[in-house]
């Protein structure tokens, strides 16, 4: 399966994956997409934004292809529970 077919399928869940795997994704994903967290932190009031932030700065140094490689690795791990 290709990063592109597993954005996909996961955006079309049918169970919603509590947040952490929500945020695992996240991060995959800004990092498959977008490289290393390139954005100022969020303050601590943004509970949401900070998380996110956190999310997508834990992969920092990961190549582009690896968090592609990662994310279709998390999809194939969640679909049973979540699809």
């Amino acid at each position: 399966m290709d990063f592109e077919t597993a954005t996909q399928k996961a955006k079309s869940f049918t169970k919603t994956p509590p947040n952490d795997v929500f945020l695992e994704f996240y991060g995959l994903f800004k990092q498959a997409t977008a490289g290393d967290c390139n954005v100022d932190k969020p303050s601590a009031i943004d509970v949401k934004g900070s998380a996110k932030w956190n999310a997508w700065n834990a992969n920092k140094g990961m190549s582009q292809d690896a968090a592609k490689a990662a994310y279709v690795a998390a999809y194939e791990k969640y679909a049973p529970q979540y699809a």
